[in-house]
């Protein structure tokens, strides 16, 4: 029988007529994930998988079961999702249900709600799903309230805890550092632990990243097999933990991480988790960034359906050595190219410590008056002149010590007392925990945008990660709850900007790739993977990124050539093209072009505004992997399936090349579409010839694919499928 939409399943018992075992079923349109209330008032992980029509069913016979939010205490001896310390000491927790509800939020998302309490304390924990059913992606997160008359203390508090049985377990998850980030690792897991985490507090993101792909029984792959994919929406420190026990069953936790991070909870307080967000294919790894895509569109990213603008910034052109001639002139070179957004970068302000490298004035946000007597307001009328919009750098987190702020408020950044103050980038991180703190951080950002109206774009920084992690303003007792308070308010900041400015595109940048995340994203419309635009390391850092976070936000920029991180040298052709693979913009100035490379640039933009739809709101297929293969391939499909453009790449030369057969995907098998290269080496014979013009079905695209050379390192062909009706075909 049903109640609420739960099913009640009768169960006989020896010492009582009936005992009722509850079944909780949060599902979307094609995933499961089944629980279980016990006969001994526990709840337990049933089932997760493809969903079924018939749920009833599922609950016919006895299967195994795991629970579902684990506790420390008295029976449990491996990892736990809770462990905390009771008013009086008591180590334990055991959680017993209470009470289950159902909202329909809209047509789209259900929310489950799961009320459970200890069994002998005021200890509430509540667990909520939202179940999004288009993008068959599930979000859970808790809520841990204190009722007891005196404070208790968290030692372990994950947003979820996920249980697996089966032959083979392997994890794939994403690495590495500043200017070489989003590298993907993938181990087969046996028995023990193991920890995938950051400890570095801001900018968390920079040395290891919050999502994870697990693969069922055989290694991960593109098109096929079992596959979870999850991801923390938190900008802090995160913990995944993949324990494997005794029986080769596996627990995946994954939350916040509680290293240095007890947490106490007064009398009524409640501590709430990040947001877990994970999804489930039978079509392997594919199919769960598509859905992960559709997903951010609507709800992960801000603006996420909305338009983006091709941009040119100053930075590796002028870097802090600009005034106002200088930058006129590259407002006007960019409006003359075609670009629709100009941005100022780093150092434009400070004036008793001028922001004339990365030693001084950060803090400081007034304009600097020697290299802009005119003020923010001038470039911006600039800019309205040549119908460009503006933007502008930030990075309202940080402080230089060599500045007004800091000589002001030396209590005001994160440090610990009797120790040395470490700089990293010549600067300190403000402590957010202070009240006072957040209000100059909003502030700062508020009285920006608000003094200078028609800022359309700001590019928010954060260029260092946290050591001597401590906080003048928090109490003693309370000194571990500096990493979680930092990301909690920073948040709220995001927020109240996100509300007060809708209209204001927000770029979300950390060096690179230290802050994307789904807790801050959904304030952003852009974010910025890494300082380093050489070609072949974006290649690799945008394959990785794209697992999880949708092209739409994806800003990629074309460069100098040398490269100013790597010194490697690369085709104009080559920098433009994996460039318009996602998000277009420039560093590279028109100025410092031939007159060849102008034409080229120009005409690819007006080419990039002609795709960009396709490439940021369509569907991504990966093809060849530059991990398995000396060419990459991926494309993007529209939602008409109208339209694709696939980009290939030679990462490593083949003095004697086996052309592999590019076999397309997410096309209509009966729609015909014409093949057209773009973004041509006006000086290179190409090696799409014998398709330029051509017409195939997309059966045949699909299905016989595509066979064409390619030789040289970083060899780079982009072309374009645009379905032609039957009338049309010759």
């Amino acid at each position: 029988m049903k109640n609420n939409g739960f099913i009640i399943i009768p169960i006989l018992c020896m010492f009582c007529s009936v005992k009722a075992v509850e079944y909780i079923p949060v599902t979307t349109k094609n995933v499961c994930l089944l629980l279980k209330v016990n006969e001994k008032n526990r709840l337990e992980q049933t089932y997760f998988g493809a969903s079924m029509k018939n749920i009833e069913e599922m609950t016919s016979i006895d299967t195994e079961t795991f629970s579902s939010y684990s506790t420390f205490g008295t029976n449990h001896v491996f990892e736990a999702a809770l462990r905390a310390i009771q008013s009086d000491g008591n180590t334990s927790v055991e959680l017993g249900y209470r009470t289950s509800s159902v909202k329909q939020i809209d047509e789209n998302i259900i929310q489950t709600t799961i009320e459970l309490k200890d069994e002998y304390y005021d200890l509430f924990v509540t667990i909520h799903y939202k179940a999004y059913q288009q993008e068959d992606l599930l979000e859970q997160w808790v809520e841990i309230k204190n009722g007891q008359k005196k404070n208790i203390r968290l030692a372990d508090f994950a947003s979820s805890d996920l249980s697996f049985n089966a032959s083979e377990y392997y994890v794939s998850h994403f690495h590495g550092d500043w200017s070489n980030e989003m590298n993907i690792s993938e181990q087969k897991l046996t028995e023990g632990i193991k920890i995938v985490d950051s400890k570095l507090g801001v900018r968390s993101h920079q040395f290891t990243h919050p999502s994870f792909i697990l693969s069922l029984n055989a290694p991960l792959a593109e098109t096929h097999g079992e596959a979870i994919g999850g991801t923390l929406a938190w900008p802090g420190n995160f913990r995944f933990c993949f324990e494997v026990d005794n029986y080769n069953k596996l627990r995946i936790l994954s939350g916040a991480n509680p290293y240095a991070s007890e947490y106490t909870l007064e009398k009524n307080e409640v501590f709430k988790t990040p947001s877990f967000l994970f999804a489930y294919s039978t079509e392997g790894a594919g199919k769960i960034t598509r859905n992960f895509h559709r997903w951010a569109r609507k709800y992960g990213i801000k603006n996420g359906n909305k338009g983006r603008s091709v941009l040119l910034n100053n930075w590796e052109a002028t870097y802090f050595d600009f005034d106002e001639a200088k930058l006129t002139k590259i407002i006007d070179d960019a409006a003359k190219m075609g670009f629709e957004l100009f941005l100022l970068d780093d150092g434009w302000f400070g004036n008793k410590y001028p922001r004339d490298n990365d030693k001084s004035g950060l803090g400081d946000w007034q304009t600097n008056t020697k290299k802009l007597p005119d003020g923010i307001p001038y470039l911006i009328q600039e800019c309205k002149k040549r119908n460009l919009k503006f933007g502008i750098w930030v990075e309202p987190e940080m402080v230089n010590p060599k500045s007004e702020l800091y000589e002001n408020h030396p209590d005001w950044v994160i440090s610990q007392p009797q120790r040395e103050r470490t700089l990293l980038r010549n600067q300190l991180i403000l402590d957010l925990s202070n009240p006072k703190v957040q209000e100059f951080v909003f502030n700062t950002v508020d009285r920006l945008l608000r003094e200078n109206p028609g800022i359309d774009y700001v590019k928010w920084d954060c260029n260092r990660y946290v050591f001597n992690s401590g906080s003048p303003w928090l109490p003693a007792e309370k000194q571990t709850h500096l990493f979680f308070d930092y990301s909690k308010h920073l948040l709220e900041i995001m927020e109240k900007i996100s509300k007060k400015y809708p209209d204001v595109t927000f770029m979300a940048c950390s060096g690179g790739g230290g802050r994307i995340d789904y807790g801050s994203m959904q304030y952003f419309d852009e974010y910025w993977i890494s300082d380093n635009n050489d070609p072949l390391q974006r290649i690799i850092t945008q394959w990785g990124s794209q697992y999880f976070f949708p092209t739409i936000g994806l800003a990629s920029h074309v460069s100098a050539s040398p490269n100013h991180i790597s010194g490697r040298s690369m085709s104009l052709k080559c920098r433009f093209d994996i460039a318009m693979a996602a998000k277009l913009g420039m560093d590279l100035q028109p100025s410092q072009m031939t007159e060849k490379e102008y034409e080229f640039s120009k005409n690819a933009i007006r080419t990039y505004k002609e795709i960009r739809n396709t490439i940021l709101t369509g569907d991504l297929y990966r093809i060849l992997s530059p991990y398995k293969s000396n060419r990459t391939v991926y494309m993007y499909v529209n939602d008409k399936r109208d339209e694709a453009v696939i980009f290939n790449f030679m990462v490593r030369k083949e003095v004697y090349p086996k052309p592999p057969t590019i076999k397309l995907q997410g096309l209509h098998p009966e729609k015909r579409y014409k093949l057209n290269e773009i973004n041509k080496d006006p000086d290179n014979w190409s090696r799409f010839t014998k398709y330029e013009d051509k017409v195939f079905s997309g059966e045949y695209l699909m299905t016989a694919g595509l066979n064409f050379a390619m030789y040289n390192e970083m060899e780079s062909l982009v072309f374009k499928l645009s379905e032609v009706k039957l009338s049309e075909v010759k």
